[in-house]
């Protein structure tokens, strides 16, 4: 069923939602590192996501080992470094379009570990959409918000890594592997957090976080992990990876939309064409059967 190619309707809506979840993740990070630095938000998302699941969901039945570069990868080195990145001042809406080109390093990952071969279609699309990418990092100014540029580069490398260890792992419970993952990233993070942040730091996050940074942490946690990641991994294990990669194409123009409703975040005509690439390049890739049936008909009739 890995190899499915064809949405069934339940799915592509599933996928919808998962995109609205993440685009407006983005905000409830930035609102969530108001409060707590990133390394610890980090540590929090990790160990509320894995704690206290992890004593009513049996380990994915694969070799440990796996499970845990699954969690380093796609929780603790993504998710540290997406944080990083925002804090260091890569607004939320540029956050959220700068991680999608993990598509394309998940379908070249996918090639060469599955030889998940990619159309020509969808090798098309991702090119138009890379255009959007390139007009964003033109307009990025600031040393600062160009290593949240790189840190979001090397975000999206460990969410790739992490697609394909879902796809060797071939868990039974999506969520339980989600739980599972994040139980290995928490002590990770932990001790990340405690080294570059520092007790004091941390403690004094947590006796003044507020009710907007608690609801921040809650949704980052079972709306992002549990509810996105949970039936993403279902969807990995269940359709070829160059089906449903691009559709988090979608998640950065949720993204900007929301920071710009939420936290008023401007949208100038330069944002809104890299958006126009993106979706452009998503809807390429996707309809290539109707392309294709197109001109095989006006082949016929030549």
């Amino acid at each position: 069923m890995g190899n499915t190619t064809s949405l069934t309707p339940k799915h592509f809506l599933l996928l919808l939602s998962i995109v609205i979840i993440w685009g407006v993740n983005f905000v409830a990070v930035f609102i969530g590192l108001r409060t707590f630095p990133p390394f610890l938000l980090s540590a929090l998302r990790f160990g509320l996501s894995a704690l206290p699941w992890v004593f009513f969901l049996p380990r994915p039945k694969a070799p440990l080992k796996l499970v845990v570069y699954y969690g380093v990868l796609n929780f603790a080195m993504q998710f540290g470094l997406i944080f990083t990145g925002i804090h260091l001042g890569i607004s939320p809406g540029l956050a959220s379009l700068v991680l999608q080109i993990q598509v394309f390093f998940s379908m070249g990952l996918a090639f060469l570990f599955f030889h998940d071969r990619p159309s020509p279609f969808k090798i098309a699309g991702s090119l138009i959409s890379f255009i959007g990418i390139g007009i964003v990092a033109f307009h990025v100014e600031g040393d600062s918000t160009f290593l949240g540029l790189i840190l979001m580069l090397l975000a999206a490398l460990s969410w790739s890594g992490g697609n394909i260890f879902t796809k060797k792992i071939h868990a039974e419970s999506p969520l339980a592997l989600v739980v599972w993952g994040n139980l290995f990233a928490f002590p990770v993070m932990v001790a990340v957090s405690l080294f570059f942040e520092g007790p004091a730091v941390i403690m004094n996050s947590l006796n003044n976080m507020s009710w907007t940074a608690v609801g921040a942490v809650l949704y980052i946690v079972y709306m992002s992990t549990h509810v996105g990641y949970g039936a993403w991994s279902f969807l990995m294990k269940s359709y070829s990876t160059s089906v449903v990669v691009p559709f988090t194409l979608l998640v950065p123009v949720v993204g900007f939309v929301s920071s710009a409703i939420y936290l008023g975040e401007p949208f100038p005509m330069w944002k809104f064409v890299a958006s126009l690439f993106i979706l452009g390049g998503l809807i390429f890739g996707l309809l290539e059967k109707q392309v294709r049936g197109l001109i095989r008909g006006l082949q016929t009739k030549v």
